[in-house]
Protein backbone atom coordinates (compact mmCIF):
# COMPACT_ATOMS: atom_id res chain seq x y z
CA UNK A 1 0.00 0.00 0.00
CA UNK A 2 1.27 3.28 -0.98
CA UNK A 3 -0.43 6.59 0.39
CA UNK A 4 0.89 10.40 0.08
CA UNK A 5 0.78 13.19 2.38
CA UNK A 6 2.42 16.81 3.12
CA UNK A 7 5.19 16.41 5.63
CA UNK A 8 3.73 18.97 7.07
CA UNK A 9 0.56 16.44 8.01
CA UNK A 10 0.82 14.90 11.61
CA UNK A 11 2.70 11.41 11.97
CA UNK A 12 0.02 8.38 11.82
CA UNK A 13 0.69 4.80 13.09
CA UNK A 14 -0.59 3.51 9.31
CA UNK A 15 1.94 6.15 7.37
CA UNK A 16 4.56 2.84 7.43
CA UNK A 17 8.31 3.33 5.61
CA UNK A 18 7.79 7.13 5.25
CA UNK A 19 10.10 8.50 1.93
CA UNK A 20 10.44 11.67 1.26
CA UNK A 21 10.59 13.02 -2.59
CA UNK A 22 11.36 15.92 -2.45
CA UNK A 23 14.71 17.88 -4.20
CA UNK A 24 14.90 20.40 -1.60
CA UNK A 25 14.57 19.88 2.29
CA UNK A 26 10.94 21.98 3.47
CA UNK A 27 10.85 25.05 4.92
CA UNK A 28 10.42 25.04 8.48
CA UNK A 29 10.86 21.11 9.19
CA UNK A 30 13.55 19.77 11.15
CA UNK A 31 14.76 15.85 10.04
CA UNK A 32 13.74 15.01 13.79
CA UNK A 33 9.59 16.58 13.36
CA UNK A 34 9.96 15.09 10.02
CA UNK A 35 10.35 11.18 11.05
CA UNK A 36 11.51 10.59 7.24
CA UNK A 37 12.39 7.23 6.76
CA UNK A 38 14.85 7.92 3.74
CA UNK A 39 14.97 11.06 1.76
CA UNK A 40 15.05 9.87 -2.24
CA UNK A 41 15.67 13.27 -3.86
CA UNK A 42 16.91 11.29 -6.73
CA UNK A 43 13.73 10.35 -7.70
CA UNK A 44 12.65 13.85 -7.78
CA UNK A 45 12.28 15.67 -10.85
CA UNK A 46 14.95 17.99 -12.29
CA UNK A 47 14.91 21.29 -10.91
CA UNK A 48 14.21 22.44 -14.35
CA UNK A 49 11.26 20.80 -14.75
CA UNK A 50 10.27 21.37 -11.62
CA UNK A 51 10.22 25.27 -11.97
CA UNK A 52 8.96 25.00 -15.57
CA UNK A 53 5.81 23.42 -14.08
CA UNK A 54 5.30 25.62 -10.65
CA UNK A 55 2.46 24.03 -9.47
CA UNK A 56 0.40 25.45 -12.46
CA UNK A 57 -2.44 23.33 -13.34
CA UNK A 58 -2.29 24.16 -16.86
CA UNK A 59 0.78 22.65 -16.88
CA UNK A 60 -0.16 19.49 -15.05
CA UNK A 61 -0.47 16.92 -17.93
CA UNK A 62 2.70 18.35 -19.43
CA UNK A 63 4.14 18.17 -16.45
CA UNK A 64 3.35 14.42 -16.09
CA UNK A 65 4.78 13.44 -19.09
CA UNK A 66 7.70 15.13 -18.90
CA UNK A 67 8.50 13.34 -15.24
CA UNK A 68 7.71 10.11 -17.34
CA UNK A 69 10.52 10.98 -19.30
CA UNK A 70 12.84 12.28 -16.97
CA UNK A 71 12.20 8.75 -14.75
CA UNK A 72 12.89 6.39 -17.68
CA UNK A 73 16.28 7.73 -17.47
CA UNK A 74 16.22 6.59 -14.00
CA UNK A 75 15.64 3.12 -14.14
CA UNK A 76 18.10 1.80 -11.36
CA UNK A 77 16.44 4.71 -9.00
CA UNK A 78 12.67 3.91 -9.74
CA UNK A 79 13.59 0.05 -9.23
CA UNK A 80 15.15 0.81 -6.14
CA UNK A 81 11.68 2.73 -5.23
CA UNK A 82 9.76 -0.15 -6.08
CA UNK A 83 11.44 -2.79 -4.18
CA UNK A 84 11.26 -0.64 -1.14
CA UNK A 85 7.62 -0.61 -1.47
CA UNK A 86 7.58 -4.43 -1.82
CA UNK A 87 9.36 -5.11 1.14
CA UNK A 88 7.92 -2.78 3.28
CA UNK A 89 4.21 -3.26 2.52
CA UNK A 90 3.35 0.02 3.77
CA UNK A 91 4.95 3.28 2.50
CA UNK A 92 3.90 7.01 2.83
CA UNK A 93 5.76 9.40 -0.18
CA UNK A 94 5.98 12.64 1.31
CA UNK A 95 5.94 15.95 -0.03
CA UNK A 96 6.27 19.45 0.56
CA UNK A 97 4.07 21.51 -2.22
CA UNK A 98 1.42 23.42 -0.56
CA UNK A 99 -1.08 22.01 -3.50
CA UNK A 100 -2.37 18.87 -2.64
CA UNK A 101 -3.74 17.48 -6.34
CA UNK A 102 -0.74 18.98 -8.61
CA UNK A 103 2.54 18.14 -7.44
CA UNK A 104 5.56 15.40 -7.66
CA UNK A 105 4.08 12.65 -5.20
CA UNK A 106 0.87 12.23 -7.12
CA UNK A 107 2.21 12.18 -10.52
CA UNK A 108 4.97 9.54 -9.54
CA UNK A 109 2.30 7.51 -7.96
CA UNK A 110 0.25 7.78 -11.24
CA UNK A 111 3.09 7.28 -13.73
CA UNK A 112 4.66 4.12 -11.73
CA UNK A 113 1.05 3.15 -11.35
CA UNK A 114 1.35 2.74 -7.67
Amino acid sequence: MVKIKRIYEKLEEDDGYRILIDHLWPRGISKEKAKIDLWFKEISPSNELRQWFNHDPEKWLEFQKKYKEELKLKKEIVNELKEIIKKKKKVTLLYSAVDMKYNNAVALKKILGL
